[in-house]
C-alpha cells in the first residue's frame, strides 16, 4: 500500500475507492473512544474535515494535552512520526498531526476493505 503524501492525495484515493464515508466513520469512532466531543457528518466536505480536525488537534495540544496523547494512542499514530515533527510552531504541528491521523485512519479503512 502506497500511503498518500498530501491531504488532497488522500481524499482522491478515498473517493476513488469509495471509502470516504467509511473514513469519516472511522474517525468518529476513534474520537468517541478517546472521549473527545467531535462527530463529523458523513457528508462533510473534505476541506471542512481538514479545517475542523486541525482546529481540534490544536485545541487539544494547547488545552488538553493528556487527551491529545490518548487520542494518538487510540488511533495508533506512529510515535516515531510524531517525534520527527517540529514542535516549535504549534499551529503547524497541529496541521501535521491532523494529517498523520487522517493517514492512519485511512490505513485502517483501506486494510479493512481489502481483507474483509
Amino acid at each position: 500500500m502506497q500511503l498518500p503524501e498530501t491531504f488532497d492525495a488522500l481524499i482522491l484515493e478515498a473517493n476513488k475507492h469509495e471509502l470516504y464515508r467509511k473514513l469519516i466513520k472511522q474517525i468518529n469512532k476513534d474520537f468517541l473512544y478517546a472521549n473527545i466531543d467531535l462527530d463529523f457528518d458523513d457528508e462533510i466536505p473534505p476541506t471542512s474535515l481538514k479545517l475542523i480536525l486541525h482546529e481540534t488537534i490544536y485545541k487539544l495540544i494547547q488545552e488538553k494535552f493528556a487527551d491529545y496523547l490518548n487520542l494518538l494512542y487510540i488511533i495508533d499514530v506512529s510515535e516515531e512520526k510524531i517525534k520527527q515533527l517540529d514542535g516549535n510552531d504549534t499551529l503547524q504541528l497541529a496541521e501535521n498531526v491532523a494529517f498523520l491521523i487522517l493517514v492512519r485512519e485511512w490505513q485502517k479503512v483501506w486494510f479493512r476493505q481489502q481483507y474483509s
